[in-house]
């Protein structure tokens, strides 16, 4: 009797085929001798992008897309083997090559330097791959006819004036959302046709709590046993990538039946909340004691300046029936179980 397995296989970047194509192994055996032989697998015909696809939000992204139908090929830099394309975005010949190659229909550009106090001490490089990486993704993309998805920030508006909608003057206050601004222009320079999605604080399923601005709380949230200062000044909106991800698709799906679908949108998060207001409900949600968190009401003297209510107004993706909205304590338990330091909530937290 002649039996077989499977194995997908990345074929790499042989001369006859792009990077990112899939192929099957299939191991087949009878009595005495095995072999091997190869099988081209279905791919879906819609093709998308993603850049930054080792990141927070790059992950999510790609799952959504991957989980929904669409040819996705994920790129990054220094997490990308052995999942993604090995690309470093400033490098113009490499990621001309790779859009050529691929022809996707589809970019959704999450790659950036998100930390604005990194921003601040290395301004040169932010400034790279913030603006002038993202100018040539979108001339790359023109070139090809893709539909460009560029994530930007709500850090591009001041927060003296919310809810800020698409068309309202940006005015940021620290380097950060300036360089996403400047990126946003070269963005919608380079490519007429492009979209700007702008988001705020985000958290999800991190490879570690210091990944999102959010999650990297649940510490001193967990270690009850020594006071600990939370801000609860700036007016926060938590938005799970999970739902910014599903976002991003059906955006990509509604311009593919509508190509005036272009310029600049928003999409948040609708609880507002305090740093400190978080940790409380990150406490709640896993029924951990909350008396050892301390509310600080000034204003941060230290670091970046940050918007006090940069609350982006979402209703041009509503109108268009696009939007999903997970509740905070549902994502963040979802996001931190794993991080649980008392490992008989890893049982019981879902139950």
């Amino acid at each position: 009797m002649v039996g077989w397995g499977r194995e997908p296989r990345r074929l790499g970047t042989e001369p006859d085929g792009m990077v990112g194509w899939e192929s099957e192994l299939r191991i087949r055996f009878a009595p005495g001798r095995c072999w091997l032989e190869e099988d081209e697998i279905d791919v879906p015909d819609r093709r998308i992008l993603i850049t930054g696809a080792t990141g927070l939000l790059g992950r999510a992204v790609y799952k959504e897309f991957k989980a929904n139908n669409w040819h996705a090929v994920g790129c990054g830099y220094s997490r990308a083997r052995p999942r993604f394309e090995k690309v470093n975005l400033l490098d113009v010949a490499a990621v001309h090559n790779l859009i050529q190659d691929f022809q996707p229909h589809v970019i959704v550009h999450c790659a950036a330097e998100r930390r604005p106090d990194v921003v601040d001490s290395q301004p040169d490089a932010a400034s790279q791959l913030n603006v002038a990486a993202s100018g040539n993704i979108a001339k790359e993309a023109a070139e090809v006819g893709a539909f460009l998805v560029y994530i930007s920030t709500d850090y591009v508006f001041d927060g003296r004036n919310p809810p800020y909608k698409e068309n309202d003057a940006p005015n940021p206050l620290n380097l950060y959302g300036k360089t996403k601004l400047e990126g946003e222009k070269a963005v919608l320079t380079n490519s007429d046709d492009a979209a700007v999605l702008r988001v705020p604080i985000l958290y999800g399923e991190v490879e570690s709590l210091k990944e999102s601005a959010v999650t990297i709380m649940f510490d001193k949230v967990q270690f009850s046993n020594k006071s600990a200062n939370m801000d609860h000044w700036q007016q926060r909106f938590p938005t799970y990538v999970k739902d910014v991800a599903s976002v991003c698709r059906q955006l990509a799906e509604k311009r593919m039946e509508d190509p005036s679908i272009k310029g600049i949108f928003h999409w948040s998060g609708n609880e507002q909340m305090t740093k400190y207001e978080m940790a409380c409900a990150m406490a709640d949600a896993f029924n951990l004691p909350n008396s050892h968190l301390r509310p600080i009401t000034d204003s941060p003297v230290v670091g970046a300046a940050r918007p006090q209510n940069a609350q982006l107004d979402c209703s041009r993706l509503q109108m268009l029936g696009i939007g999903q909205r997970t509740p905070f304590r549902i994502g963040i338990k979802e996001s931190l179980w794993p991080f649980l330091t008392d490992k008989r909530w890893r049982q019981t937290v879902f139950h």
